[in-house]
């Protein structure tokens, strides 16, 4: 498997305001089209989510593994994780939390943790600086990831795509070359080792307490369920899932008093500070904070800042590492 991915990055935000530069006479395969914009990438019917429809509206959501979501609060990057729960299909049993009935195991609602996506600059396919929601991680400048090849760079980023093809499924690569860089290929190889690469897949019940965690106490959700759906959950919220995330037993439902307290203790303590002054915290949840102000800023105000200079202000200057330039690799 080979890619270009210099200046794309459509896997690491969501596009989807940018189709509607694209009109019906250009040539665009319009039924690929309408897929990207209903919703692009990893949401498929083999993500873990068996096809039901997600409570948040992130298109690229990428999936962490209980020790993935363990390494993050570790190293007080807490902020950067997300929960994302799915409603049921028809016809399926669920649970009813705020008036959203949820997709359940045994009873227990189920969920993926994975990484957030603040607003920011970003200006893929060569065009124009636009606020679009973007992987905490993802460089605004460069386009790259700040922890790519790092310990903590997440398994299903570092496999993707060979897990859409082993699946069968399209790639975002595929998507870009056919609505946005039409003649430019992105997927250069699709040449993929099915047993090797659909490793770390985790379908079915294997993914329980791994990849899928259920929720023992669906009453502790009151409140949560409805400020995810509206796209508003707090830190708390946040807090309470990824605390059942990490004390969770691979293959079992089963979750440990003992690593949930110390979890959410650890999660609540990476919470930054007003005046950004809580050590405790990394240059991840202040970083969050700084690029959601300045896009609600951008309503009132044109930023004149570019990409490079409000990277600089908003994650370098907080401790963010470089990433290398598309130079550094040719």
């Amino acid at each position: 498997m080979e890619l270009n991915c210099e200046g794309c990055a459509a896997c690491c935000m969501d596009w989807r305001p940018l189709l509607e530069e694209f009109d019906e006479g250009d040539g665009v395969d319009r039924e690929r089209r309408d897929r990207s914009g209903r919703r692009p990438f990893r949401d498929s019917d083999g993500d873990g989510g068996d096809g039901r429809d997600p409570l948040d509206d992130d298109p690229n959501f990428v999936p962490l593994t209980r020790d993935e979501v363990r390494g993050f609060l570790d190293d007080g990057m807490a902020g950067a994780l997300t929960p994302r729960f799915w409603h049921t299909r028809d016809g399926d049993e669920g649970v009813e939390i705020d008036g959203h009935t949820l997709a359940a195991v045994a009873g227990r609602p189920a969920f993926f943790v994975g990484l957030r996506k603040p607003p920011k600059p970003v200006a893929p396919f060569g065009r124009e600086p636009t606020w679009l929601p973007a992987c905490v991680f993802l460089d605004p400048e460069t386009l790259q990831c700040r922890i790519h090849g790092d310990d903590r760079y997440p398994a299903e980023c570092r496999a993707y795509p060979a897990h859409n093809l082993a699946l069968e499924h399209e790639t975002e690569c595929e998507r870009v070359e056919a609505t946005v860089d039409r003649g430019t290929e992105r997927l250069v190889s699709d040449e993929v080792d099915v047993d090797a690469d659909s490793d770390g897949l985790l379908l079915g019940t294997q993914a329980i307490g791994e990849k899928l965690f259920c929720h023992p106490g669906p009453d502790a959700l009151e409140g949560t369920i409805r400020r995810i759906a509206a796209g508003e959950p707090t830190a708390a919220d946040r807090a309470e899932c990824l605390a059942v995330a990490a004390a969770s037993s691979p293959g079992t439902l089963a979750t440990s008093d003992y690593h949930y307290e110390e979890a959410k203790e650890r999660v609540l303590e990476s919470v930054p500070d007003a005046d950004e002054g809580d050590g405790n915290a990394s240059w991840v949840g202040h970083a969050i904070r700084e690029w959601h102000r300045r896009a609600d800023d951008v309503g009132e105000r044109e930023t004149e800042e570019g990409p490079a200079d409000l990277a600089a202000a908003v994650e370098l200057s907080r401790g963010a590492p470089e990433t290398p330039g598309w130079d550094a690799l040719e």
